[in-house]
């Protein structure tokens, strides 16, 4: 504690509680400052991450796509399954169907991805050519991203658990622009 002019004890906080690093201090809450933070760091880490997909499929040989499209050709090579349009905005948790679409389009002119019509249904699935830049641009993540990692069990265990963390988030954020959505 610490002595005010006015003579009372004012709290002073220990070296490991360092202020918050937040993008937005207007939005931080009594309740939880540690989700500010939390946002700021998804914010941090979500352009990095996308800086470093987009990089790494160049990298594999790839230019000019985003991040999205991407995802996308990850997606639709995952499991060599075909898929719909639907499926894969659903799992990708992405609205927006014609940004999903538009990615599609831009992946079949690149001959990465291949559409099959079924009836009324189309579905896409990354084409021969597209595995092989998958195949290299998982190489490069091997070699660019696990290896810097470093990893061992407890930073497995760790990098586990974040996950989980933000599964659980994601849903509470979901959830959270519904409610929104109805005001």
């Amino acid at each position: 504690m610490t002595k005010k002019a006015s003579g009372k004890s004012a709290p002073t906080l220990p070296a490991a509680h360092a202020p918050a690093i937040v993008s937005s201090a207007h939005l931080v809450s009594p309740r939880s400052a540690e989700m500010s933070e939390f946002e700021f760091g998804l914010i941090v880490a979500g352009n990095a991450f996308h800086r470093w997909i987009a990089h790494c499929m160049s990298a594999a040989g790839l230019k000019d796509l985003t991040p999205l499209d991407v995802l996308v050709l990850h997606h639709v090579t995952h499991r060599a399954r075909d898929k719909r349009l639907a499926d894969i905005c659903f799992i990708m948790n992405v609205e927006d169907t014609h940004l999903i679409n538009y990615s599609l389009k831009k992946l079949q002119n690149l001959g990465v991805v291949a559409s099959h019509k079924s009836g009324k249904e189309v579905t896409y699935a990354s084409t021969d050519q597209g595995r092989r830049y998958v195949e290299r641009y998982r190489e490069i993540r091997e070699s660019c991203l696990i290896n810097a990692l470093n990893a061992n069990d407890a930073l497995n265990k760790d990098i586990g658990e974040l996950a989980r963390l933000l599964r659980l988030l994601s849903g509470i954020y979901d959830q959270a622009a519904r409610s929104a959505a109805s005001l």
